[in-house]
This record gives C-alpha cells, sequence and structure tokens, in this order.
C-alpha cells in the first residue's frame, strides 16, 4: 500500500489518509441527496437517479485514487445538475432520455479531449475573466433555483419574483435550515452541508412535515428505471449541439480548476504543473460517460476534497476512502428520498453552494471594461434566461465583440471568434 499510493513519500500515512477519506466524503455526500431530487424535477425516476449518482461517483472516486493518486473526489456536479433539469429538459421542453444523450455525447468527446493537448489549448482559448464568471453565474443560477424551491421568493405577475410569504411552513423552515447550516460552516463542522440537510429534517420531522420510512436501510434497487435510457440519436435529430458543447466546456475547466486547486493546497504540483494530468482527466470523463449511460448529469472534481486535504490527505488512498463510504449509501436509499421529499431539506444546499461559486468574482478586475462587462452579462443572464448555455453564449459573443472594436484582435484566441460565430447562430437563430 505504501509504495503504491507513495504514503511516506508525500509525507502522510494510512491512518491521516483513512481521516481525510471520512471528512472529504462527509463535506460531499449531501450529493446523493440533492442530485436525484434536482433531477426528479426533469421526470426521471428518484431512485435510478440515486443509484447512477452513487456508481459514477464511486466509479471515477476509485479511478482517481488508485490509477492518479489524488486526493480528489468526483461526483454529478452542482450547476451542471440544475442545467439539466431546469434548463434542458423543463426549459426547452426536451425528454430527459435526450438530455441524457448530450452528456454522453460530450463525455465521449471529453474522454477524446483527455487524451490530446487540445484540452490545454481549448482551456487556455478562454479568457479567465469568463472562466470565473461563468463558476459563479451557475452559483447565481442555483442559489435562485434553490430559493424558489423553499419558496423564499415566489412568481408575481408585476414583478416576475418577489418575496414568499414567510410565515408559511415551508418557507421557515427553509430560512432556519439555511441559518443552521450557516452557523455550522461558521464554526467549521465537518459535513455542515449535509448535517445541516439532517437538523432541517429533524425539525421538520418534530413538526410532523416528514413521515420516517419503515426501514432506514434497504438492498440497492431502482437503477434499471434509468440504465441506458439515454437517446442519442435524438440530439442529432434536435440539434442539441449547444448543450453538448455547453456541457462539456464547463466540466473541462471546472474539473480542471478543481483538480488544480485541490493539488496546490496538497503541495503535489510540479514546477506549477499537473502531473498524470491524463489520469486524473480521464477518470472524471468516464464518470461522466458511464454516468449517463447509468442515468446522472455530468461528474466533476468535487471543490469539497479540499477539506480532506486540510486534514492531511495527500494520495489518492483518501479517494479510496471516500469511495468506499460512497459505496456504503447505496443501502441508504430510504434516508435519501426522506430528505429529499421536503423541498426546504435541499434548498438550504442549493443555496449554500451557490454561494461558494461565487468566489471567483473577486478575481475578475472590475476597473477593466472589456473584461468585466462580458463577465457581468454571464453572471446575470444565466439566472434570469434560466439557462446557463444561454449565459455562456452571451459572454462569447461580447467579449470578442469588445475586443475588436478596441483594435485588441490579437489578444483573442482563434478559438473565441469560431465559439462567438457558432453562439451568435444558436442564440440569434436557432434558440426559438
Amino acid at each position: 500500500m505504501n509504495s503504491w499510493f507513495k504514503l511516506t513519500e508525500r509525507g502522510t500515512n494510512f491512518t491521516t489518509e483513512v481521516m481525510a477519506g471520512v471528512t472529504t466524503f462527509l463535506t460531499m455526500v449531501y450529493i446523493v441527496v440533492v442530485n436525484p431530487a434536482i433531477l426528479s424535477a426533469a421526470g426521471m425516476d428518484f431512485n435510478g437517479v440515486f443509484m447512477a449518482t452513487a456508481i459514477a461517483s464511486i466509479i471515477a472516486t476509485l479511478i482517481m485514487g488508485m490509477f492518479a493518486n489524488y486526493p480528489i473526489a468526483i461526483a454529478p456536479g452542482m450547476g451542471m445538475n440544475a442545467f439539466f433539469a431546469y434548463s434542458v429538459v423543463v426549459g426547452s421542453h426536451i425528454p430527459w432520455q435526450v438530455a441524457l444523450g448530450t452528456v454522453f455525447i460530450a463525455g465521449v468527446l471529453f474522454v477524446l479531449l483527455s487524451l490530446t493537448k487540445f484540452r490545454y489549448i481549448l482551456i487556455n482559448a478562454i479568457p479567465t475573466s469568463l472562466k470565473h464568471a461563468i463558476t459563479a453565474g451557475i452559483g447565481l443560477f442555483i442559489t435562485f433555483i434553490g430559493l424558489q424551491n423553499g419558496k423564499i421568493i415566489v412568481a408575481s405577475p408585476a414583478t416576475l419574483v418577489t418575496l414568499g410569504h414567510l410565515a408559511e411552513p415551508m418557507t421557515l423552515l427553509t430560512v432556519l435550515g439555511v441559518v443552521v447550516t450557516l452557523i455550522l460552516l461558521v464554526y467549521q463542522v465537518r459535513g455542515a452541508i449535509f448535517v445541516g440537510m439532517l437538523v432541517t429534517a429533524f425539525i421538520a420531522a418534530t413538526l410532523g412535515m416528514i413521515t420516517l420510512p419503515p426501514q432506514l436501510f434497504m438492498l440497492p434497487s431502482g437503477l434499471e428505471n434509468t440504465a441506458f435510457k439515454l437517446d442519442i440519436s435524438g440530439v442529432f435529430s434536435q440539434g442539441l449541439y449547444a448543450v453538448v458543447f455547453t456541457f462539456l466546456l464547463i466540466t473541462l475547466f471546472d474539473t480542471t480548476g478543481t483538480m488544480l486547486g485541490v493539488a496546490e493546497q496538497a503541495g503535489l504540483l510540479q514546477d506549477g504543473k499537473f502531473p498524470r494530468a491524463r489520469g486524473a482527466l480521464l477518470a472524471d470523463a468516464i464518470a461522466t460517460t458511464v454516468g449517463a449511460a447509468l442515468g446522472t448529469s455530468p461528474t466533476s472534481a468535487y471543490i469539497e476534497s479540499g477539506a480532506g486535504v486540510a486534514v492531511g490527505g495527500r494520495t489518492g488512498l483518501t479517494a479510496v476512502v471516500t469511495a468506499c463510504l460512497l459505496a456504503l449509501t447505496l443501502f441508504a436509499l430510504p434516508i435519501a428520498k426522506m430528505l429529499a421529499g421536503i423541498p426546504a431539506v435541499t434548498a438550504p444546499a442549493l443555496i449554500i453552494v451557490g454561494f461558494f461559486m461565487m468566489n471567483g468574482l473577486r478575481d475578475i478586475d472590475w476597473k477593466d471594461t472589456e473584461e468585466a462587462f462580458p463577465a457581468f452579462l454571464v453572471v446575470v443572464t444565466m439566472p434570469l434566461t434560466y439557462s446557463i448555455a444561454t449565459g455562456i453564449g452571451i459572454g462569447f459573443i461580447v467579449y470578442p465583440l469588445l475586443k475588436i472594436l478596441r483594435g485588441k484582435t490579437r489578444e483573442i484566441h482563434p478559438i473565441m471568434y469560431l465559439f462567438m460565430i457558432l453562439f451568435f447562430i444558436q442564440i440569434g437563430f436557432l434558440s426559438h
């Protein structure tokens, strides 16, 4: 074990790695509850998505730990699941089977890119300000969804949205769940989001809003309701290329950015470079492809892995421990359905995770209009159009245009001009 994971070489030991794996698990296990809850809004079977979420996470995290030897966990990404359910399926009236087809194609493309150097060309072609804006925009988007699900904001004929009735039990419980989670975060409690969900569920149970299931654990079941139901031909017949590109783009640079951040925190970068990047990216690419076949939205490296690194995780053994604990969740379907059965339990998680994703805005130069305004449009239009793809497209159109008007055409990578043309056609002529 020591020779495989290089424990001594990286200044760690078995006990430390196990504790790091447990810590990472506690900080990101909320996804096995939240992801099925979100994709259920797209008409997908909760049990099937729950199984697909856990299995895809286990496979990817094991590959990451065993072959890339990094203490990084992978699971269906927050934001991409919301885009899948609310923008692609509900918003655009696309069957979830076809939406899974777009994810599968994006996963296959990601696998191919992971085997070539073109992945770096694609990532480097996108301006840093737009990268930060996309992440922040997705954060604002899922926060908006969390506020809606918890009925903190509701539809209004006069103003489109307005403040909900805080005296309603569901709304009040959502607010209470946010407060509880924030308190746990302030006191740096491990797994604050998941613990917050449990506390909120306990309060709901005492108020009679939740009924405990007859059994808390059961044998895994339900995967047949979503596995291999994807419709790839529908992707081409409906021309969903922008959706495929959106999934691919977000997965590629979100995963790369997260991996670099966690590796830097763990002191594993070599001369600023990410060793064994191919294996690490392949872990996520394979998981996205397998996850789509089983019935879930794209996977991504989890920034919560940094919590495990913070307590000493330095090798892939941390990821292996996390994967083993994720395997145990396969037997906890009744608990997951109970927690997801009331929006006030999952809504605070969406709101808090969205808050975390806004962090990158501080790295945008807001004094430089050429950089800041396209970023601003990305962040604002994602929640207001209810579409991550539209937000990205508007940013990719406006950014090059401003540079062209300023005579700075050489500052733009040729790929960005291609993106600008494609998104202009998509938004201007194919969206309606």
